[in-house]
């Protein structure tokens, strides 16, 4: 492959072709990096609305890193994967304290920030500092492995160090910035999973895949594990003055620190409605009065586990919850809380009852 001539046309393509996204106004690290985790298991049209919000309300290092956590992660509320804002955060306190709210500029010292991974340092880098390091993700080892025809498989951690070596040999020196996002944008446009545009790709002279006839077969990826199914019920219960119960999260594990309507997993022998009763008089220690078949059907996937939900609207008869973490709210006031996506769905289905 002539090297120079494919950094060439790729950045050609990318200088004429790249969208307009808000992260890419300026080469702010903060930004960048912001922006990145928020990209990390999540479509850009998704994140767009997101980062500039978070953004407006987080504008620099310091702001975050003196925000408090209950509001970064209400911020956060819809995106998902809720450990990526703790571990930023977290990680922008110790740039905030360490090296005085300035990213830093180094692969040593910016890898050693809790939630950055190699992937993440390098786009930092790369796109923020113009430090010619590589950043590898899904996209880009999609391209990569067409290109120059790998056939080691995306799914294994091992393969990464493969793919991140061949970057390296190809990367422009002149600039890095432009050739990493360029790299990604071409994966997320043309070089797509399935049905590549290839007839538009500019550098399919330089892709061995498109002169072999083997785009369809790369990359090659093993499949995931099965996806375990967890059946629950909830209950959106409310006082005679209308205030309603909800429960934080435990601070380690799934969805840590969100909010919750109460909820238990269901056995899959008994009556749904009647586990969920004893359960909220062992748990809360409150007497119930549920509907008798629930009034929503919640599903929510996550990447290795699915939850349906039953949801079941109720009013309390006796006494306030005495489980710890769990407090009764306003109605109105539901909302300032940040919950996972399905407790979202949960609460908006229950006003529309």
């Amino acid at each position: 492959m002539n090297i120079e001539q494919f950094q060439h046309d790729l950045l050609h393509w990318y200088e004429a072709e790249k969208r307009e996204l808000p992260w890419r106004t300026d080469q702010d690290p903060y930004k960048v990096w912001v922006s990145e985790i928020m990209l990390q298991q999540t479509r850009v049209d998704t994140v767009i609305p997101y980062f500039e919000r978070f953004i407006a309300q987080f504008p620099t290092v310091e702001a975050l890193a003196e925000a408090e956590e209950e509001k970064v992660l209400k911020a956060w509320e819809g995106l998902g994967y809720y450990s990526r804002a703790r571990n930023l955060q977290a990680a922008v306190r110790e740039v905030q304290e360490k090296y005085g709210g300035k990213v830093p500029d180094t692969k040593e010292e910016i890898s050693s920030l809790k939630g950055v991974g190699p992937y993440t340092s390098g786009a930092i880098l790369s796109i923020a500092y113009g430090v010619p390091e590589p950043a590898v993700d899904g996209n880009v080892m999609r391209v990569i492995s067409r290109i120059l025809s790998v056939w080691d498989d995306i799914a294994k951690a091992s393969s990464r160090k493969i793919f991140e070596e061949a970057v390296r040999q190809l990367i422009s020196k002149e600039d890095p910035s432009s050739f990493n996002q360029a790299l990604m944008e071409l994966g997320a446009l043309i070089c797509t999973p399935t049905s590549p545009s290839c007839l538009l790709c500019p550098v399919r002279e330089h892709c061995c895949a498109f002169h072999e006839g083997t785009i369809a077969e790369l990359p090659v990826k093993t499949k995931k594990k099965t996806v375990r199914h967890v059946h629950l019920a909830a209950a959106v219960l409310k006082t005679e003055n209308g205030e309603v119960v909800i429960q934080k999260r435990p601070k380690e594990g799934l969805l840590a620190n969100l909010w919750e309507f109460p909820n238990t997993e269901l056995s899959g022998i008994g009556n749904p409605k009647v586990e969920l009763e004893l359960f909220l008089e062992r748990e809360y220690g409150v007497d119930v009065h549920l509907d008798s078949e629930p009034f929503a059907k919640i599903q929510h996937v996550f990447s290795h586990l699915t939850w349906d939900i039953d949801v079941y609207a109720g009013k309390m008869i006796s006494a306030e919850p005495q489980k710890e973490n769990s407090r009764l709210v306003r109605a109105d006031e539901v909302e300032q809380y940040a919950f996972s996506v399905s407790h979202q769905k949960i609460w908006k289905k229950a006003q529309h009852r």
